[in-house]
């Protein structure tokens, strides 16, 4: 509550604690909650209803109002007329402004290109959605009209389909809703700001959602990924596909899409050309951005850079310096630059009033429910029509038996307010029926023209029966719907802009493209995961190796300071890394933590290392179930620098063990049983997909698993004939003591 204040003396003036000057008696005591409810509530809430978030028919009310004030004008099939007059004529329905009322319409507009299927259609200069220093022309210059997708929008809105309320002063009549023949919600991209909440629909292709309902409306449990692969923009590019990403947003409404740019190389001038671009960005952002990158010296293999934009649409023309691989610079740009960016989706919609977020399948059902609530509301109006006119040719029917008595009653009757009670009285027909049959024209009374019209009373009471059965059936209802959607998909549909990509590789920062040095090193791996790179100098000084309480050594490799690794985990992931990217470490030291440098996630765990080489080789995975998969190395070879792969292996069973080899070697595998196996790894086909499952090698009893494989040489049986095995799988044999006398080391990979 507010202090109390002590009362002022009577007609004296006071300054209130708020610093405002009043008279006496002008405030009052009023609690925050209660200033909050009082006045900021209902703000809030008109921003949320009345401006800022769309409704189930795909419009906010400001899109509303314009466009049926243009129907109401006649510019659905008229000429078109200046922008300002529009303008002007909305302002009966809409209380904003001119300048607000012209924005609305310039994102409407064809020219504009903010709209797969535009309701405007433009001449005059009206801006580009791409563009955000290119202005539009004033109303005065421009001229519009409404486009022929329109005529799905307003053709049942003289059918009572949807509600007509008054205007901010009662003045006319607007409708609340536009009786959309399809889900326009879906197909129109809309961006709405409200207070404590916000939306962002994207759109999608109208063919691809008109599929998408019909085959909801048939089969409520259909894939909508089947029918509706993703968002279709009106900038193009190429929208790169996640399917994990994509079904998230149908379920849930949040979500984000990566857009990348559309662009080719020309070789004869030595140029690239990006004729798309994402549809959050604008061509002079992306100039910008490549500006302050190309002065700050992170990127050098630019020589110039333009717009080029014309009547042939978007291009941005980038000029290369001599030797420069366009590939990889585009690749550079995607990560620096806006010519990759995100669209974040939130599908907010009002529905009833309230806002909802909700996914592609729940917004669909909503539609359809609204549309068949329109489709009946047009039927009973078409039913009610039908029937006055049917009550007025059964009166028809009447004066029919006697034209000679209809016109004697007529001629007799001396005043003419005493006509229709006559008639009515005379045929035995109601007040509405006798007016019909005053009205007729003289030359109308005769046999001819009363039989044709009353001919038709038998058709009107078939088609009064076929509705009344369409009103009455689910199902038939459901037909209507489903033929709306199909003759719109049909009339209106497009190919989709936007390119879907698929499998597109995740851009990871690169390193610095500076000269690595390469000398020899000798790499040290814990089991714990500690890493160590030491150098031949600092190896021949040193000492013992320092590990950690508990810990041990698990590997020891030579090799070069530019050699490439693999660490698989056992979430099926594999992080790839370059020694190059570790410093260079002392035996005193305890090294690199790998699961923290290489950004394991929660509860990962390492299972084993391999060293690249020149991906020439292959990675042999020991599951625990007893198969073996062989993958080239080629498969984890990636162009740009991925640091993170996902669906390394195959995730039917653990991983024990990942051994890298150049070429086919002797093996010794053993399980948890105490047996042993020798097998040859040229009897292993290699698999070009990572995730194979692999081939048996090892037959395993109850509750066994595989637990260790190593090199044969490196094994320690000095029996071999007794464990090799000719054919996979081997149950293998009983390991004897003899062969077990040896330590089994754990060999180089």
């Amino acid at each position: 509550m507010a202090r109390k204040k002590k009362e002022p003396e009577k007609n004296s003036k006071n300054i209130n604690t708020d610093g405002i000057v009043g008279l006496v008696g002008s405030t009052s005591e009023q609690a925050i909650s209660e200033t909050l409810e009082i006045n900021y509530m209902p703000y809030a809430m008109s921003v949320i209803v009345s401006r800022a978030i769309p409704e189930i028919d795909g419009f906010k009310p400001s899109h509303r109002k314009l466009l049926y004030t243009m129907y109401k004008m006649g510019l659905l099939s008229g000429k078109r007329t200046k922008s300002a007059n529009i303008v002007g004529q909305t302002m009966k329905l809409n209380p904003h402004g001119d300048a607000a009322i012209y924005e609305t319409m310039v994102r409407l507009a064809r020219d504009n290109e903010t709209l797969l299927h535009p309701f405007v259609d433009s001449k005059g200069n009206f801006g580009k959605v791409y563009s955000r220093d290119t202005a539009y022309a004033a109303s005065r210059y421009t001229e519009a009209k409404l486009e022929s997708i329109c005529n799905e929008l307003f053709k049942d809105i003289d059918f009572d389909t949807v509600d007509m309320v008054d205007n901010y002063d009662a003045t006319m009549k607007e409708p609340s809703l536009l009786p959309t023949t399809f889900p326009n919600v879906l197909v129109c991209a809309n961006q709405g700001i409200a207070v404590g909440m916000a939306s962002n629909i994207c759109s999608f292709n109208l063919k691809e959602i008109c599929d998408t309902t019909i085959a909801l409306m048939k089969n409520p449990e259909h894939d909508i990924l089947e029918t509706l692969p993703g968002p279709d923009f009106s900038t193009g590019a190429e929208l790169l596909f996640d399917e994990a990403t994509t079904r998230e947003i149908y379920n849930t409404g949040r979500g984000s899409f990566k857009l990348r740019a559309k662009w080719r190389y020309v070789k004869e001038g030595n140029l690239i050309e990006i004729t798309e671009i994402p549809y959050s960005t604008a061509t002079e952002v992306i100039m910008d951005k490549v500006a302050e990158l190309i002065k700050a010296g992170k990127i050098k293999e630019i020589a110039d850079m333009r717009d080029e934009t014309d009547l042939g649409g978007l291009k941005l023309t980038i000029d290369l310096k001599r030797g420069v691989d366009p590939e990889k610079l585009m690749q550079k740009l995607f990560r620096l630059t806006p010519l990759q960016d995100s669209f974040p989706c939130n599908f907010n919609i009002l529905i009833a009033g309230m806002p909802r977020v909700m996914g592609v399948g729940e917004i669909l059902t909503e539609w359809t429910a609204w549309r068949t609530d329109c489709v009946k509301r047009r039927i009973f109006f078409q039913i009610q029509k039908k029937e006055d006119r049917l009550h007025l040719l059964k009166g028809l029917e009447r004066i029919l038996l006697d034209i000679d008595k209809a016109i004697a009653i007529i001629r007799e009757t001396e005043l003419e307010n005493e006509v229709v009670p006559n008639l009515m009285i005379g045929f035995g027909i109601d007040e509405i029926q006798a007016n019909y049959v005053a009205e007729i024209k003289l030359r109308n009374i005769n046999k001819e023209y009363i039989l044709k019209q009353t001919r038709a009373s038998s058709q009107l009471e078939q088609e009064i029966a076929d509705l009344r059965e369409i009103l009455g059936s689910p199902r038939k209802l459901q037909k209507v719907i489903i033929r709306e959607l199909e003759e719109v998909s049909k009339k209106f549909g497009k190919p989709r802009k936007t390119q879907i990509v698929y499998n597109a590789e995740e851009l990871e920062p690169e390193e610095e493209e500076i000269s690595v040095p390469d000398y020899p090193v000798t790499v040290f791996l814990s089991r714990e995961g500690y890493l160590k790179k030491i150098t031949a100098q600092s190896l021949r000084m040193s000492g013992e190796q320092k590990f950690k309480e508990g810990d041990s050594l698990l590997l020891s490799r030579e090799t070069t300071n530019r050699a490439e690794f693999l660490v698989f985990t056992d979430k099926f992931q594999c992080y790839k890394s370059r020694l190059s990217d570790f410093d260079d470490s002392k035996a005193s030291l305890l090294g690199d933590y790998l699961p923290q440098r290489l950004g394991f996630e929660q509860g990962e765990n390492m299972v084993a290392l391999v060293f690249c080489g020149d991906y020439r080789g292959f990675v042999l995975f020991f599951f625990e179930n007893g198969k073996v998969a062989k993958v080239p190395l080629s498969a984890y070879e990636t162009k740009t620098n991925r640091r993170k792969l996902t669906g390394a292996y195959c995730d039917k069973s653990p991983l024990v063990k990942a051994v890298a080899l150049d070429a086919d070697e002797q093996m010794a595998v053993y399980s948890s049983d105490g047996r042993a196996a020798i097998f040859s790894t040229a009897q292993l086909n290699p698999k070009t997909t990572r995730n194979t499952q692999g081939v048996a090698v090892m037959t395993l009893k109850k509750k066994a698993v595989l637990q260790d494989a190593v090199l044969l040489k490196d094994s320690g049986i000095v029996n071999e004939s007794r464990y090799r095995t000719k054919t996979i799988p081997s149950a293998g044999s009983i390991l004897k003591e003899e062969d077990s006398s040896e330590k089994q080391q754990t060999f180089d990979v």
